[in-house]
């Protein structure tokens, strides 16, 4: 769940201002549904991605086209700043600007993000077990984990919270083992 420098740094002040908002009309959990929603569905069509991040289209068809999708689904609030980034020519920003705005919920719920790399998708008892064991190391409220499959780990798997990477993988052992046979004196 990592986001490129650049874009977090210009997302940054458009998440705040809409957590901030949510925050003070009480409504971050809708805020946050209604992101992960407008996300999936905007996820599913690159068509529609393309549309929306090309330059050329007039920010009132880009409008339509939202209003057209997420009419009467999403709250106003979260409707309105669609809007405001379309206006402003930040729309390209979304993803990144979602990304941003559910890292700051989950800072304010004491909730970390755990990026997962795995060889194979977890069952559901091994995802339960990952976040106790995780909860306790990390010693948070709550652990959140973003499973992503990477089928040349091998097996096992590499858990990465902020800058830290535990690397469980089979790759990543065998790495070491060759890095320390070219080193090894004979």
């Amino acid at each position: 769940m990592s986001i490129n420098g650049s874009l977090a740094k210009a997302a940054s002040p458009y998440a705040e201002a809409l957590f901030e908002s949510s925050q003070f009309m009480q409504i971050i959990e809708k805020t946050s549904q209604d992101l992960k929603f407008i996300s999936d569905t905007i996820s599913q069509s690159l068509i529609l991605q393309k549309f929306l991040s090309n330059p050329l289209v007039v920010p009132k068809d880009k409008k339509k086209v939202l209003e057209n999708l997420f009419n009467n689904q999403i709250s106003p609030h979260v409707f309105n700043f669609l809007f405001i980034l379309v206006e402003r020519r930040r729309i390209i920003l979304l993803n990144a600007i979602i990304e941003s705005y559910l890292n700051l919920v989950y800072a304010l719920e004491l909730t970390i993000v755990a990026d997962i790399y795995s060889a194979v998708v977890f069952t559901e008892v091994q995802k339960k077990a990952l976040e106790k064991k995780l909860q306790s190391m990390t010693n948070s409220k709550e652990i959140k984990l973003v499973v992503n499959i990477k089928p040349e780990l091998i097996g096992g798997f590499v858990v990465k919270i902020g800058s830290k990477v535990i690397d469980m993988s089979l790759s990543g052992q065998l790495s070491q083992i060759a890095s320390y046979l070219n080193i090894a004196p004979l």
